[in-house]
């Protein structure tokens, strides 16, 4: 398996090669120049594998250079309970109603979904060095909107050879996610507010990665950047997994049978979770259609339905943080799937966005992203609304992101009368966005409460348990309190490193 550019500079690069360097010298994501894929036949067969056992088979197609026991020894240390997870299925199903059912990807030490690549990622990252004989510092820098920048300081934390450095957006993030980050321990971890939003986050990080003066700065300490973002392909790919062993869960469950088509509903910002949902696809699994949440900043809801990205418009900070983005990175690598691997084209679309903040793809493009997806957005109010509901009628409690996601099922599902089963990527757990739920499923009273007094009375109402590592944050020094403009970025990662 080689792995590419989008947008053409770099071809011919193994797995191992392209997750150590995280991002292209051209601004372009490395991905899979291919897609492997799996027979109908072989379905039956994968359907009574373990998660770990899927998670490697499916890995070992794409990162064809990891020897196949490395990778064994990694998914094993990656997904352990109850050492990192705090259920043995990993990502078990719940369900909502005979058609929708949750995929909860939040049971890992952070409590969000990204807990299930970024555990694994430093493993592969280190075993990236040792296959490449590589002995450079591997610096992380990592833009988050929320759940990235915590599971990856827990992930690098301490790990050695790396060290981590993380930009959020100041007054961006909930108060719990601000807390997991600016307590983050660890000799290699630093933290970093940034003020603007996300996308000035990410631009910046971006900058930093093309940033040539920096990097020879960097090559003469013997280091070398990589990223922990969506952007970097092992972050993505081990997100695949879940949607297998998702639907082969509903095979056990007896809701489908194997070979029976599902729909995937994913709340996505920056368009990592639901491309590996496109991805499982394209491997084979039987998907009938992808749909796409957004919240009230909508622009992957405006570019799935009329090919047209635009991100010149009003940025809205909401209760569903880690989806306030209005530059979808990971769209990149769709458009050059669809595209057929037109990097020339991929090239364009993107010089176009970063000079006048939008483009406009062609018809046929614009008609197989049809063809797989749906897009709907809600509202604030929308998704207020989709937690009470479910809470009244299921006594379940969810995060914001994941009502997103039901909110627009529960539109898709009236537009087109699919009553296809649904299974819905449930992102994060309830107790990290605690003040929003409880307001939303009409909790009063909440004024000058602590985020931890919040959190005991959603654990009432909820019947779960206060995760282990969010209950622990009350009693944490606060250790990174720096803040910056965006266009100090550069300069602070410098300092950091003693450039």
């Amino acid at each position: 398996m080689n792995y590419v550019s989008t947008r053409g500079s770099v071809a011919n690069l193994k797995a191992s090669e392209a997750i150590r360097m995280g991002l292209a010298p051209d601004g372009g994501l490395l991905t899979a120049e291919t897609i492997p894929k799996f027979d109908p036949g072989q379905l039956s067969n994968l359907a009574q594998k373990s998660y770990h056992e899927l998670a490697t088979l499916i890995l070992s197609r794409f990162l064809t250079d990891y020897p196949l026991a490395d990778l064994q020894t990694m998914v094993q240390a990656a997904y352990s309970y109850p050492e990192k997870f705090d259920d043995p299925l990993i990502t078990p199903v719940c369900q909502l109603n005979p058609q929708c059912y949750l995929l909860e990807l939040w049971h890992g030490p952070t409590c969000a979904f990204k807990d299930i690549a970024l555990q694994l990622l430093p493993h592969l990252m280190t075993k990236s060095s040792l296959l490449a004989n590589e002995t450079k510092e591997i610096v992380i820098l990592v833009a988050t909107s929320g759940d990235t920048g915590k599971a990856a300081l827990e992930g690098f934390k301490n790990v050695p050879g790396t060290r981590i450095v993380v930009f959020f957006p100041n007054q961006g993030v909930s108060e719990i996610q601000r807390l997991q980050m600016v307590t983050q321990e660890g000799e290699n971890t630093r933290v970093v507010s940034v003020q603007g939003n996300f996308d000035d986050a990410q631009s910046g990080v971006k900058q930093i990665f093309a940033n040539s003066g920096l990097a020879q700065k960097l090559a003469g300490r013997n280091m070398a950047f990589s990223s922990a973002n969506s952007i970097n392909w092992g972050r993505l790919a081990p997100q695949i997994v879940y949607y297998f062993d998702g639907y082969f869960r509903l095979c056990r469950k007896q809701v489908i049978q194997v070979g029976d088509k599902i729909n995937i509903a994913v709340p996505t910002g920056n368009f990592g979770n639901i491309l590996a949902a496109y991805l499982a696809k394209q491997m084979g699994l039987p998907v009938n259609k992808l749909i796409c949440a957004s919240n009230s900043n909508n622009v992957l809801t405006d570019f799935v339905n009329s090919g047209s990205y635009d991100r010149n418009r009003k940025f809205y900070t909401t209760i569903s943080p880690s989806m306030d983005i209005l530059i979808s990175s990971n769209l990149e690598r769709l458009l050059y799937y669809l595209s057929e691997g037109n990097c020339t084209l991929v090239k364009g679309w993107m010089n176009q966005l970063k000079n006048t903040g939008g483009y406009q793809v062609d018809s046929s493009i614009a008609a197989k992203i049809t063809a797989d997806f749906y897009a709907g957005f809600a509202t604030e109010d929308q998704t207020m609304a989709e937690i009470k509901r479910i809470y009244q009628e299921t006594h379940l409690i969810i995060d914001p992101h994941t009502a997103v996601a039901t909110a627009v099922y529960q539109q898709y599902q009236r537009v087109t009368g699919d009553s296809t089963p649904v299974l819905v990527a449930s992102t994060a757990s309830p107790f990290k966005f605690n003040t929003s739920v409880l307001q939303a499923i009409g909790e009063t009273g909440l004024e000058g409460k602590s985020e931890f007094q919040l959190l005991e009375r959603l654990e009432k109402l909820a019947g779960l348990k206060i995760p282990k590592s969010l209950a622990e944050l009350s009693h944490k020094p606060v250790r990174h309190k720096e803040l910056c403009r965006k266009e100090e970025m550069a300069a602070v990662v410098e300092q950091i490193l003693g450039l």
